[in-house]
């Protein structure tokens, strides 16, 4: 640091500490005469057993500011200090945290001690610029074979996963993260229970996985502001990555409970529900965060969120915003899943919208032969299982009878197994050529 930089810094310094009081509690929400704060503000709450709460500036009402705690508001009372720190959240990042679980607010998960060789970094951050973004030109292995030749995924691309409880979008998101080519694996839990989280660490990332992966876990047990505070810090962790240069994964399982969690948050404030029930703001925060990951000119993140759909309802409100937003999504059927069928992608209705610009022309023809065969069977699928459809009465439908089994097969994969993605390529093609020979 040179001597001009170190005088700025000194010029800086605030050397005045400024306190407020507060003034009562309701429910989830603090209310303190001052401090002096702006909104994201990380604040200190000291309780009379001496003991500091970190809390955050979510608004204000008149002269009073409100406040959020990341933990249990049990030990605040009436007249507690409250010391403002003049910034928001930051978190310890570094290449020494591969390999670790940790909560929102960056601390090891099990109580152990920090690793050496970090640096602090601020959990809010302004998206790129959409000028500075190059475009999508290649794709990334995933590993399983329905999402690397149906549904290819770019570097830097943003997809959804759409599924209902129990579909299997933990166990998808265990697979891509052993399999995948990408450097390092950022992994957000948000809204878990706690009784998966190690499940899903030991069963569905496993040893191999977990070498390469940042665990970001905030369980449905925990306040509001944790499990909006996992997203940010999740994606925080993915950014300096990327900044370093590194091929980036963020998984985060849910968005729909990061929604959730807003509304609780908006509502305690006095947001009016507007859209079933959702706050304004649900609605803001959405894009501010999605738009944070893709590609940079130094690294790259490609993004899977994981959304839940009520009644497998693929239009409702957080459903049909992310769909919007994010640059395709694979939908998990519930009906492959009772058939067996794992992963059961519904390929007809999902789709990867940068896949025209990192395939070639020819293996693309190919693939939209297959979609059509799926969707030329699915159209006559009433009619071929009551068995009304003669054959030799369509071509086409004759076709499809003879590869449905044959693709459905190929689509499935085991949860242990990995394939390449030129080796799936091939197999999928060999299905095509040899009905035609």
């Amino acid at each position: 640091m040179n001597k001009q930089v170190l005088l700025d810094e000194i010029h800086n310094i605030d050397p005045y500490k400024r306190y407020g009081k507060v003034d009562r509690v309701i429910g989830l929400l603090i209310e303190a005469k001052g401090p002096e704060a702006r909104v994201g503000e990380v604040c200190y709450i000291h309780t009379n057993d001496q003991h500091r709460i970190m809390a955050e500036v979510i608004g204000f009402e008149q002269e009073k500011v409100l406040l959020m705690p990341y933990t249990t508001v049990n030990d605040i009372a009436a007249g507690c200090l409250v010391e403002a720190t003049k910034h928001a959240l930051k978190v310890s990042v570094g290449r020494s945290l591969i390999g670790k679980v940790i909560n929102s607010t960056g601390d090891m998960l099990d109580g152990s001690i920090m690793p050496k060789g970090l640096v602090e970094y601020p959990t809010e951050q302004e998206p790129p610029n959409p000028l500075e973004r190059p475009r999508i030109s290649e794709a990334i292995p995933i590993g399983v074979k329905a999402i690397d030749t149906m549904l290819t995924v770019g570097k830097g691309q943003r997809i959804g996963v759409f599924a209902g409880s129990g579909v299997g979008k933990s166990t998808l998101m265990g697979m891509i993260a052993r399999n995948s080519e990408a450097d390092i694996n950022v992994i957000a839990l948000i809204g878990e229970r706690g009784r998966e989280v190690k499940e899903f660490i030991e069963r569905d990332l496993g040893e191999e996985g977990l070498k390469k992966s940042i665990v970001v876990v905030a369980t449905s047990d925990q306040s509001a502001l944790m499990r909006i505070k996992g997203a940010y810090t999740a994606t925080a962790i993915s950014e300096y990555f990327r900044d370093l240069g590194y091929q980036v994964n963020l998984m985060m399982d849910s968005i729909t409970r990061v929604a959730m969690a807003q509304r609780e948050i908006g509502l305690a404030v006095g947001e009016p529900p507007t859209t079933k029930g959702y706050t304004p703001s649900v609605f803001s925060i959405l894009p501010s965060l999605l738009e944070r990951t893709g590609a940079s000119k130094k690294g790259s993140i490609t993004a899977f969120y994981t959304v839940l759909v009520d009644g497998d309802d693929l239009n409702e409100p957080i459903s049909d915003t992310v769909r919007g937003i994010l640059d395709g999504h694979f939908v998990l059927d519930r009906k492959l899943a009772e058939k067996g069928q794992y992963p059961a992608i519904n390929i007809l209705k999902s789709v990867s919208r940068v896949m025209p610009e990192i395939v070639d022309q020819q293996t693309l023809q190919h693939l939209q032969k297959i979609r059509s065969i799926l969707s030329i069977y699915e159209d006559n699928e009433e009619l071929i299982q009551i068995g009304a459809y003669k054959r030799g009465s369509n071509q086409q439908v004759d076709e499809a009878i003879q590869l449905k089994p044959k693709i459905d097969q190929f689509l499935q994969q085991g949860m242990n197994e990995h394939v390449d993605r030129a080796t799936a390529l091939e197999q999928l093609f060999q299905v095509i050529q040899r009905s035609a020979s």
